[in-house]
């Protein structure tokens, strides 16, 4: 069995301070064997933003596994926009920008949907595409394989169709020929399950969704700040979602959900 804790959209630079250090307490009680953090580590990816984040990352447990997202992209200087887009996150965060886990339970694949050229919109490539299959498509089946970006391959009720990673479709026929069995991502401020069949309708295949809502920051988009707690034991996962309670300064278990991957998907 493996626990991971999935944070998302944390924005040093537009936080709730009070919620800092509940939330890595939360998360040390966990336990994880490993912390998957899908993008928006800052509001505006200046620097101070960057170190504060930084400082965060290091009083959460190891391992960790890191992806930026477009609110760690400069917004405003253009130099750095097109030039050096994550010449900071990779300063103080990680400089893998191809981040992967594994272990004897889970495969886990970090990948960078940033981009200079859009102001929110993600788009996935490719040459990422051939990383995840060079990675991935060799493991036993009886793994669990999971995909962590910031933007997501499926949403919720409400949301333009415009949120979906940019070359999704293309992505995901190869995610279903290496077997991936969950999607974990943020972005859009609002936690959600669900399950990739409806999108995308490949034969055999379904892999749930896991979206988390935004940790720590004060634009919670109407839904209180909030983490994961993904419990893996193949073919069975469990997300228990986490939400901060004001009056009481604290996380506690607001929902949990179990699944089962099954032979048709």
């Amino acid at each position: 069995m493996r626990t991971l804790v999935h944070l998302s959209d944390i924005h040093f630079g537009r936080v709730d301070y009070a919620i800092i250090e509940p939330l890595i307490t939360s998360v040390h009680d966990v336990k994880p064997d490993l912390v998957a953090i899908s993008g928006d580590l800052t509001q505006r990816a200046r620097t101070r933003q960057f170190q504060e984040a930084r400082g965060f990352l290091d009083s959460l447990p190891q391992p960790q596994l890191v992806v930026p997202g477009n609110h760690d992209v400069p917004l405003y200087n253009v130099f750095d926009r097109f030039f050096q887009p994550l010449d900071r996150y990779l300063r103080y965060i990680t400089d893998d920008l191809e981040p992967f886990y594994v272990d004897e339970e889970i495969a886990v694949v970090g990948i960078n949907t940033a981009r200079s050229f859009t102001r929110k919109y993600g788009r996935i490539n490719e040459h990422q595409v051939a990383r995840v299959r060079e990675r991935m498509c060799l493991l036993k089946p009886e793994m669990t394989k999971i995909i962590v970006t910031h933007h997501p391959f499926d949403l919720p009720e409400g949301f333009s169709q415009r949120e979906i990673v940019g070359r999704a479709r293309m992505a995901m026929r190869t995610f279903a020929e290496c077997g991936a069995d969950l999607l974990l991502a943020g972005h859009l401020h609002v936690s959600h399950t669900g399950h990739t069949a409806t999108r995308y309708k490949i034969s055999g295949h379904s892999a749930l969704v896991v979206q988390a809502g935004t940790a720590t920051s004060t634009r919670g988009r109407g839904e209180a700040n909030s983490f994961n707690v993904i419990r893996i034991d193949h073919p069975h996962i469990t997300v228990e979602r986490f939400t901060w309670q004001t009056d009481r300064r604290v996380f506690t278990l607001f929902s949990t959900e179990s699944f089962r991957h099954t032979s048709d998907g």
